[in-house]
């Protein structure tokens, strides 16, 4: 069934305007948006399909049975002038000056009556001036709309309430012709009851008082028999369409933040369908002209003639698309096959199914790879795990480059549902397209992140030596079997999930302090399950991907190398120790949305809900640290409490910096830093000095400040140098460098790049080291 034709105006680009993300997330189909003059819902996507940039995703689009996705267009495509499209809901407005109270085409009817012929003919439908005829006041849109669980949404019945609430008299039945007024009261009365509208025709009057009250319609309606009928009037305004529905809406506010939950679907793109070759094939225009062929096929053909016309018409276009692109055809319908052509039983695949996950899971690991030249979207770089010696890491791998497209497939009203195509919760969700169109919006972003996987066998043996660990998941599993979404969607957590969901959201929140990413800029995805769900997880993939070029210039990768990461893995665990709100966190059995946290609060654990793939629930700090109770109960307690333990991390890292002393290794400058020719040493030996944080370094700099005239006619160095050591590809840095003298100097944050550093064929010295003195580094020095 397709929907009803509706007359298109066009808006200001410049009061009306939304970015292409906010169009597809929260300001999605179905969702109201506060525009300057006015409130309007996106419309659905039908209405605005021309309007899109298309975008692919084939496995995506195999699950969720969709030809592409969409993208709105920016202001500055030729094909996207006109924009996405909106219907005007709410459509009660009242007038701030004569306090008349009316819906939209009322107000419209009179506009047209009194309104002169050129101010018509500028704006035929009361678009660009939303004022009162009579009064030339800016209309107020009304903030109370009514909702129900089925995702229908309607203006509040404004003219059933006033007559049935009439506060004089009793209720009344509805007048011939209601015309009602919106009044603030002016004594000191506040709240709803200072609200009063009234009807001018029979002179019912009533206030909002109750409004907002549980069940308020219901009762309405049970104590006046149905007279009224005060259900749902199963209306989706953003369609244009009814449906037929015998609940009962609860009044909400415009703006409440239960009005709309979106359902989006996530997916990377990841190796084979991230390449160079894919992307040329789906920007060619024999590809397009071929997926608009396809898609008129599966709506009309018979399905079991379909097979041999698809393969036919894939066969034809692959020389057509070999032909444009310059590309072998032999290479272009594999491809194109591989869209088109589904293996059987691949139809059942899910988003959240393991195999989905798993295929993902392939690429960030390693286990599926692609050819160097082909890259495209996706660009992984392997790491030598021994290089982090970091306790329970079985393999990082850096993500330079990665692709997300966000499809948005329906919305839920009052309460959230987690929910994709095909579950059983689908009820609660509104579908936002009909079934015959064959595409969603969507959005893509691109970005970089870093992948850990954990050591399965070090999780297995930490699960059978704390057994009280289980026991603080079956409470979890409890809590949420009694939630809402819980009764909808069973599902069993595991103690290895909360592991590694709290230890995501442990390094997420010191990579933002460590490296300046605004934690809303990065995001987890958590890759968890056992052999018996057909693959074995146990990974972390966190990554920032935003439509900006925050994240995009390699930041994140950088963070993720062995000279950074170790450390900042053991800052993030040791701030997981303690909270602000211990011991009530640290011995908390049940906080959060239904109780589905435990040890784990907003000030220790909970990041923005937009970074987090599972809504800011299922989080304990007890799987990592312990608890007050039983400090021995987490993952990473034996490094915690074992004074030292933590020294070991890095053990097999400095074993094999050291290894540079026996090769006698080049010394090879990739960025020689700050000149600090013009610099007195006065300055660089204080510069220094104040980050000191060791007692002998502090004593050595001290002494060479003291002592900075000796150095006066000596060579001036370069701060901050940046080196690499020849056989080695990791970037090293030293605090100070003699070009000429070839001496670096390296204070204790330095300690690891000293310990790589000091064989090569330079003089290295370490300001904490007890056998270095001021007479030592004078003596280096070469004379200017």
């Amino acid at each position: 069934m397709g929907l009803e034709s509706a007359k298109k105006v066009p808006l200001s680009r410049i009061t009306h305007s939304v970015r292409a993300s906010q169009a597809v997330l929260q300001y999605g189909v179905g969702a109201m948006i506060d525009f300057p003059n006015q409130t309007l819902m996106t419309a659905a996507p039908e209405y605005w399909q021309e309007q899109v940039v298309q975008i692919h995703d084939e496995r995506l689009e195999k699950v969720l049975r969709v030809d592409y996705f969409g993208l709105p267009g920016g202001q500055d495509d030729p094909h996207c002038r006109e924009g996405i499209s909106y219907t005007r809901f709410p459509e009660w407005y009242f007038c701030p000056k004569c306090r008349r109270f009316q819906p939209i085409h009322d107000w419209v009817s009179d506009y047209k009556e009194s309104a002169t012929q050129k101010r018509l003919n500028s704006d035929p439908d009361m678009v660009k001036f939303m004022q009162c005829p009579k009064c030339r006041q800016d209309l107020v849109v009304t903030r109370i709309i009514i909702a129900c669980e089925c995702g229908h949404i309607d203006d509040f019945p404004w003219v059933k309430w006033v007559h049935c609430k009439n506060m004089y008299g009793g209720a009344k039945p509805i007048c011939a012709h209601p015309t009602l007024k919106f009044k603030t009261s002016a004594s000191s009365t506040e709240g709803l009851e200072g609200l009063t509208v009234s009807c001018d025709f029979c002179d019912a009057k009533a206030t909002l008082k109750g409004a907002f009250d549980k069940d308020a319609l219901q009762e309405l309606d049970q104590k006046y028999e149905g007279k009224y009928n005060f259900r749902c009037t199963g209306r989706h305004p953003w369609k244009h369409t009814k449906d037929k529905c015998a609940a009962y809406p609860k009044v909400l506010q415009r703006g409440s933040s239960s009005v709309y939950f979106p359902v989006t679907i996530s997916s990377l793109v990841i190796p084979p369908y991230s390449s160079l070759l894919t992307k040329k094939i789906e920007n060619s225009a024999a590809f397009f002209n071929c997926k608009n062929i396809i898609a008129e096929y599966k709506r009309n053909v018979p399905k079991d003639l379909l097979p041999t016309l698809i393969q036919s018409t894939i066969e034809k276009y692959a020389k057509d698309i070999a032909i444009e692109k310059g590309l072998a055809a032999e290479k272009v319908q594999p491809i194109l096959e591989r869209k088109w052509i589904v293996p059987s039983g691949e139809e059942e695949n899910r988003t959240t199914s393991v195999r989905y996950r798993a295929e993902e899971y392939e690429a960030l690991s390693g286990e599926m790879s692609m050819s160097a030249d082909d890259y495209g979207d996706f660009l992984r770089e392997e790491t030598e795990i021994s290089n982090y010696a970091i306790p329970y890491i079985k393999h990082i791998s850096l993500i330079h480059k990665v692709r997300e497209v966000q499809a948005l497939v329906g919305f839920s009203r009052l309460k959230p549902v987690e929910a994709s195509i095909g579950d059983d919760s689908s009820e609660y969700v509104v579908p936002i397209k009909q079934p015959n169109t064959n595409w969603y919006p969507a959005y893509e972003v691109r970005g970089e992140g870093i992948f850990i996987e954990f050591d399965e066998s070090a999780i297995l043996e930490w699960q059978k030596n704390s057994p009280e660990i289980q026991h603080r998941v079956d409470v979890l599993n409890d809590n949420y079997r009694k939630s809402f979404v819980g009764q909808l969607k069973p599902r069993k957590i595991t103690a290895k999930f909360l592991l590694l969901h709290t230890i995501s959201h442990a390094l997420i929140k010191q990579l933002s302090f460590e490296c300046g990413y605004s934690i809303a800029s990065l995001k987890e995805r958590l890759y968890c399950s056992e052999i018996a769900d057909g693959k074995q997880m146990s990974g972390i993939f966190i990554y920032t991907a935003s439509g900006d070029s925050e994240g995009t210039m390699g930041g994140l990768v950088r963070q993720g190398r062995s000279d950074t990461l170790p450390g900042i893995f053991k800052k993030a665990i040791e701030e997981a120790m303690t909270c602000s709100n211990d011991p009530v966190c640290s011995l908390s059995m049940g906080q959060g949305r239904d109780s589905l946290n435990l040890s784990a609060c907003y000030s220790c654990s909970l990041i923005p809900e937009t970074s987090c793939e599972e809504f800011n629930i299922f989080l304990d700090r007890g799987t990592i640290v312990g608890t007050y109770e039983n400090r021995r109960m987490g993952f990473c307690s034996s490094r915690l409490y074992d004074a030292t333990a933590w020294e070991n991390i890095n053990s097999a890292r400095r074993t094999e910096c050291s290894s540079h002393q026996s090769r006698n290794a080049n010394f090879i400058i990739i960025d020689q830093g700050t000149d600090l020719s013009d610099s007195d040493y006065s300055e660089i030996w204080r510069d220094l000095r104040e980050w000191a944080v060791e007692g002998k370094e502090t004593e050595l700099l001290s002494e060479l400040e003291n002592g900075y005239e000796r150095f006066s006619h000596k060579e001036k160095p370069f701060r901050d140098c940046i080196f690499q050591i020849s056989g080695d590809s990791e970037q090293y840095k030293c605090d100070l460098f003699w070009k000429k003298s070839k001496v670096a100097l390296f204070t204790s944050d330095n300690q690891d790049c000293y310990l790589a550093a000091k064989g090569c064929d330079i003089q290295c010295y370490f300001c904490a080291d007890n056998a270095v003195t001021i007479d030592d580094v004078f003596k280096s020095l070469k004379e200017r």
